[in-house]
Order: structure tokens, then C-alpha cells, then sequence
């Protein structure tokens, strides 16, 4: 009799360790979608109003390089990564009150994007994208 008690024990004891040692490993990084090609990107709500153009995005594995045309036709460049279906990247402007930064942040899903950029003091304004085929 005493020797179940012991057994049970045992087995209870084996079966409560695998179960921690299943719960305690760290979940895998999701893959990072894929962005890269050409996005037909809308800005909205700027002062200028509404804003469409195409933004290309070069991606290697978790990074990404940006290039669009801005306002006036001049070209802007960025970089960021993508975590899952999170993207993040940074656009520096050099004008002659300074350096200006815009931060996109955004969310992919299938051949959609949708995000906020954040303009320095003019606020945050949203943003759609969609992937041209």
C-alpha cells in the first residue's frame, strides 16, 4: 500500500515538472510578414490634406529600407523593422531650419497596412497603405 502512495507520488511529481518545463519555454519570435515592394500609401488628415504616394520597401529578414517621394517631388528614405506583423521605420528631412523626423508605425495585415506617423510638432496623422501587385 505504502509503496502506491510512493508511486503515485512520483508519477504526480514527473507529471507536474514536464508540464512546467512545456510552459516555461520562451515562445518563438513571430516571422516577420512581408513588406517589401510598392505600397500605394495615403497619409490623411495633414494640413496639405490627404496625401498619396508610392512607398517602396527593401526588406531583409527584420529590416527594412524605405524610399518614397515627398512633398515636392523630393526623395524620402527611412529605415526600420518588422516584428510579426508590426513595422516601424524612421525618415530624417534635412531642411534649413534643421533636421525634421517622421516615425511610422504601422500594423500589416495581408495586403493591407494601416498606422499613425508622428510629425515632430505637427501632431500624428494616420495612415493606409496597399500593396500594388
Amino acid at each position: 500500500m505504502r509503496f502506491r502512495y510512493i508511486l503515485a507520488l512520483i508519477l504526480v511529481a514527473g507529471s507536474l515538472a514536464a508540464q512546467a518545463a512545456t510552459q516555461a519555454k520562451p515562445a518563438a519570435p513571430a516571422k516577420p510578414v512581408d513588406v517589401a515592394g510598392v505600397w500605394e500609401m495615403t497619409l490623411q488628415g495633414t494640413p496639405q490634406g490627404d496625401m498619396t504616394s508610392d512607398a517602396t520597401f527593401v526588406q531583409e529578414n527584420d529590416k527594412v529600407k524605405f524610399t518614397s517621394a515627398g512633398p515636392g517631388g523630393f526623395e524620402m528614405t527611412g529605415e526600420g523593422t518588422v516584428k510579426g506583423q508590426e513595422l516601424e521605420w524612421t525618415v530624417t528631412i534635412s531642411t534649413p531650419q534643421g533636421d525634421f523626423m517622421l516615425t511610422y508605425k504601422g500594423k500589416v495585415d495581408g495586403e493591407t497596412m494601416t498606422g499613425d506617423v508622428q510629425a515632430g510638432d505637427f501632431g500624428t496623422f494616420p495612415f493606409t497603405a496597399k500593396k500594388k501587385k
